[in-house]
């Protein structure tokens, strides 16, 4: 069973683990490798203590996160934001990242009429996991086409 609850700092740890672990599974050769250390660690204990992140648990273990705010890009603090969702793979197909969209979403319509999340324009895995969860591709790009905007409307 996939429990949600609110990120704490001392969460950074599992936290800072399921998304190297995410990001060098899921990004492969689309993006350059990232390194668990202790800076890794230390910046997401720090983000974790900002409040609007939630981490998944399964069985005690973190298993995945997802935080959000206001758009970053563009610069809205109007349109919310996706920031961040990753599911460690051993936890994937399993219903957490559903579970962790449900929250995200949850919050995200309580604060903002419309929200954006960024993804790899190369990646169908995370394109195929916005559209299913009710994301709908913007047509915006960034960094020379390589990521796509998806939004979702909340009112």
């Amino acid at each position: 069973m996939v429990r949600i609850r609110s990120a704490v700092s001392a969460d950074g740890s599992d936290v800072a683990r399921v998304y190297v672990d995410s990001w060098n599974d899921g990004f492969g050769e689309l993006m350059p490798a990232a390194v668990l250390d202790d800076g890794r660690i230390a910046r997401w204990s720090e983000t974790l203590a900002g409040g609007n992140w939630w981490v998944a648990e399964v069985d005690g273990t973190v298993a995945g996160f997802v935080g959000i705010g206001a758009s970053r890009d563009p610069i809205d603090p109007e349109l919310g934001e996706l920031d961040t969702i990753a599911v460690d793979s051993p936890y994937r197909r399993q219903g957490v990242g559903t579970a962790l969209m449900h929250e995200a979403v949850e919050h995200l319509a309580a604060h903002y009429d419309e929200a954006i999340v960024w993804t790899l324009a190369n990646y169908p895995q995370g394109q195929e996991f916005y559209a299913k969860t009710g994301w709908t591709l913007s047509g915006s790009t960034r960094d020379d086409g390589r990521q796509v905007s998806y939004r979702r409307r909340f009112r």
